[in-house]
């Protein structure tokens, strides 16, 4: 019973607050949309383009949204640089992420282009690489047992979807087994290795 009046309880708030917000953007359209920034800040840091997309959503006039986006830029509460260097390091340390996957997120967020290379500055080669090391470092074990090709290709495309160059992954797998390989492993990480050259000659 008391999680049914729970539920219905923040049902009646949340039906309350939306009221509240449609009466505010009538009479007050700079205020509501001030107010939505704001909500949308203090759930998780946002993009200028993330908070201009939830006004949007709201049907807040352009000229209020460049006026009060443009504020809350001014004081420093808008920052997309800063958004952008805060979200490379989260992602990198937390999920190993590399330049390429890290780009392509910030980008879908709308991040401008000269953002997005000041942030990936931040991210050195070598710590690049040592993040790939110790991303295939940890899923070697689960590995073991399988045939040589699939170990190497579970190896390579976990590197893969977190946005590593074939190239690099095919030096870091080939570091990883050449210590425990046998020839089979090795005849497939040579295979890989061959495949992964030929796509860095070929670019994107």
């Amino acid at each position: 019973m008391r999680q049914k009046s729970s539920r219905s309880s923040r049902s009646r708030s949340s039906r309350s607050r939306s009221d509240d917000d449609q009466e505010q953007a009538a009479t007050d359209p700079e205020q509501s949309a001030r107010t939505i920034v704001l909500r949308q800040l203090t759930g998780q840091p946002r993009s200028r383009a993330e908070l201009e997309q939830a006004l949007r959503r709201k049907e807040v006039p352009e000229d209020i949204i460049e006026s009060v986006l443009g504020r809350f830029t001014d004081v420093g509460l808008i920052d997309d640089a800063a958004f952008a260097r805060a979200w490379v390091e989260s992602r990198h340390t937390g999920r190993g992420l590399a330049r390429r996957a890290l780009a392509h997120e910030l980008r879908r967020r709308g991040v401008g282009d000269s953002e997005v290379g000041e942030a990936l500055d931040q991210l050195s080669p070598e710590t690049e690489l040592e993040t790939a090391r110790a991303l295939v470092d940890r899923k070697l074990a689960a590995t073991r047992g399988l045939d040589g090709r699939t170990r190497v290709r579970r190896l390579a495309a976990m590197l893969a979807r977190k946005g590593y160059s074939p190239g690099l992954a095919a030096r870091v797998v080939r570091e990883a087994l050449e210590g425990e390989s046998d020839e089979e492993h090795r005849a497939a990480v040579a295979e890989f290795s061959g495949a992964a050259d030929s796509m860095e000659t070929a670019g994107p």
